[in-house]
């Protein structure tokens, strides 16, 4: 029983991990030269999380994950300074012949 609750328990935590794909000219542009996606991603996240994450939402098979901790920009209001929250960024790259349609709404 417990082992069930556990499965339960991680497959809620990979639906967790990633947060949004990443749509830039530079996730575009890699995306059509290295066949690679790029995501927004939890910052505690690994990459063994960050594969089966992928792999149980998309139903593709990866082939590897690249992150990228990316610091939040300074911004100011009047004379105070702030910054935005650090975040991470994950680059998936699927085995040969997967794809991900994001228009198809999966």
């Amino acid at each position: 029983m417990s082992t069930n609750m556990n499965i339960a328990q991680t497959q809620e935590r990979l639906f967790q991990v990633i947060l949004a794909p990443q749509i830039t000219e530079k996730a575009t542009y890699i995306a059509d030269k290295y066949q690679q996606i790029a995501f927004k991603v939890r910052t505690d996240a690994t990459k063994p999380e960050i594969k089966a994450a992928v792999e149980l939402v998309f139903k593709v098979e990866v082939l590897s994950v690249s992150v990228a901790n990316v610091k939040g920009k300074t911004k100011r209001a009047g004379r105070i300074m702030g910054s935005r929250k650090d975040w991470k960024k994950a680059y998936v790259s699927l085995k040969p012949g997967q794809e991900i349609n994001f228009a198809a709404g999966e």
